[in-house]
């Protein structure tokens, strides 16, 4: 039965997915996998929404849009389907994340966990009591964190132990268990990636699902760019016979081609655009009361060399958080929680170039960064960011022969889903990360008849792992169609309808 979207006259499809981000994609792999005619339509010239890579400094130089290193791809259940690490070269560096510290060695967070705890000398066995059985059990600690949040956990013992260090470390009690500087700063800089206050449950449960996948998968970054993981399902979605329409900004749903169901990558304001007043109001009013957070300012540099990093081990790390100790990591998030801009943001920095000379031209280097600032911030904090990083590696300002600068605000001009800058698809508070985009049984229908979200609004949320993309095209899979064969087993290299 065709939906009730409305008739449209420029063709049919069986489903059209709207926005070509990972979970966009993932969404139309799955429909395609399942024998469904699966038409994607991308307003951007190119596909892949946050993993998408351009030349944004100077010729030659190659900078991520958004994300750059990829624990979760790596590790998503969907990817693993998908069969990602045989498409894409991912580059792991020995380190997954650093935590530079002024004065003292950096907190160092290395693919070996046994490494990691003897760098952190009497704090060791702490971080091994909190993150070896997760990281032993890694694929049970995933299952639970990346889940539609609706089912019961495969692995209930791992779901437990998650669920108990996410009400300690989320609490006051969160710093019993460290007594050394970098432990603690290292907890705080990699919970910080919610773009929130640490001292919280959604920020535990990031540093929670981070942490552990940096001792069990690595945070990898794509030989190239991550473009090169778009362009892997893209390709994979014209094997199933998908079509994707790029360069096409799609303003209401009467400009679709009729179908049965319709999947969009996009925020609850998005839906609230394409929809207008086919929603009801009740339902209408629900999606703007969504919040969204804190953002991000981008600041993307081309280098005449590496980064001089004053602990010389941070240069085996491909991701670096600058923003000092515990205390002022903490401090700084909630000052840009209250609507102000930090002197010493919070600074997320990324070198590809420790494993990609692809990158740049022979000998010289790119350096992603991000600064978090206020929802909305039309500020541009370049010069902050330069500081942040000069105060952990001395020398650096010699070395930059461009920089490119993308405010909050501008985030949102270059891709939509990035409301006022929030590059996570809404805020991460306690209530929006267990119902996300509203308190519903099932979060990815809408309101309309064959019409789902798709994208990091709904459940688990943020990152690049397809997993939002997945659980929507399941559900529209067994509503729409009454297709109820594994979504997974669609995407498999090789597999046939």
């Amino acid at each position: 039965m065709v939906s009730t979207l409305g008739d449209r006259s420029n063709g049919r499809v069986d489903a059209v997915v709207v926005g070509a981000g990972p979970n966009g994609l993932a969404a139309a792999l799955v429909l395609a996998g399942a024998g469904l005619d699966v038409a994607v339509y991308e307003a951007a010239a190119t596909v892949g929404g946050g993993t998408r890579t351009r030349e944004l400094t100077l010729p030659g130089y190659r900078h991520d849009v958004c994300s750059v290193a990829h624990p979760m791809a790596l590790a998503s259940p969907f990817f693993r389907a998908f069969g990602l690490e045989d498409r894409v070269d991912l580059l792991q560096p020995t380190a997954a994340y650093a935590q530079p510290l002024d004065g003292a060695p950096a907190g160092i967070a290395y693919r070996d966990l046994d490494r990691t705890v003897a760098r952190l000398g009497r704090d060791g066995p702490a971080w091994r009591a909190v993150f070896g059985p997760l990281t032993e059990r890694w694929q049970g600690l995933v299952q639970a964190a990346l889940s539609d949040q609706r089912r019961p956990p495969q692995d209930p013992l791992t779901a437990l132990r998650l669920g108990l260090r996410i009400a300690e470390f989320g609490t006051p009690a969160w710093s019993a268990r460290f007594r050394e500087p970098a432990a603690r700063a290292m907890l705080a800089g990699v919970a910080a990636h919610a773009i929130a206050p640490p001292r919280a449950l959604p920020p535990a449960g990031t540093a929670m699902l981070l942490a552990s996948l940096a001792h069990a998968v690595g945070w990898p970054v794509p030989r190239g760019g991550s473009q090169a993981i778009a362009d892997a399902m893209a390709d994979g979605l014209r094997e199933r016979g998908g079509r994707i329409v790029t360069g096409h900004r799609v303003d209401t749903l009467d400009e679709l081609p009729e179908a049965r169901a319709v999947l969009l990558d996009l925020t609850p304001a998005g839906l609230l655009r394409l929809a207008g007043r086919r929603l009801p109001e009740r339902y209408a009013r629900r999606l703007r009361a969504f919040r969204y957070g804190s953002a991000a300012c981008k600041v993307d540099f081309a280098l005449a060399g590496p980064v001089p990093w004053a602990d010389p081990a941070c240069a085996e790390a491909g991701t670096l958080h600058l923003s000092g100790g515990r205390e002022e990591t903490v401090a700084v998030e909630r000052e840009v929680a209250a609507g102000r801009h930090a002197a010493r943001p919070y600074v997320l920095a990324v070198q590809p170039g420790v494993v990609d000379p692809s990158r740049a031209p022979a000998g010289r280097h790119t350096l992603y960064s991000y600064a978090h600032v206020p929802h909305g911030s039309t500020v541009d904090v370049a010069d902050a960011v330069e500081r942040q990083i000069e105060r952990f590696a001395p020398g650096f300002r010699d070395l930059v022969l461009a920089r490119a600068v993308t405010t909050a605000a501008d985030q949102q001009i270059h891709n939509a889903n990035y409301v006022g800058g929030d590059i996570g698809g809404g805020a991460m508070s306690l209530w929006q990360t267990a119902f996300r985009p509203i308190a519903a049984l099932d979060p990815y229908a809408t309101a309309l008849d064959g019409l789902y979200l798709c994208s990091a609004s709904t459940p688990p949320g943020p990152g690049v792992h397809g997993m939002s993309g997945l659980h929507a095209a399941r559900r529209a899979l067994r509503r729409t169609f009454g297709i109820t064969t594994d979504p997974l087993a669609a995407v498999a290299p090789g597999h046939r309808t």
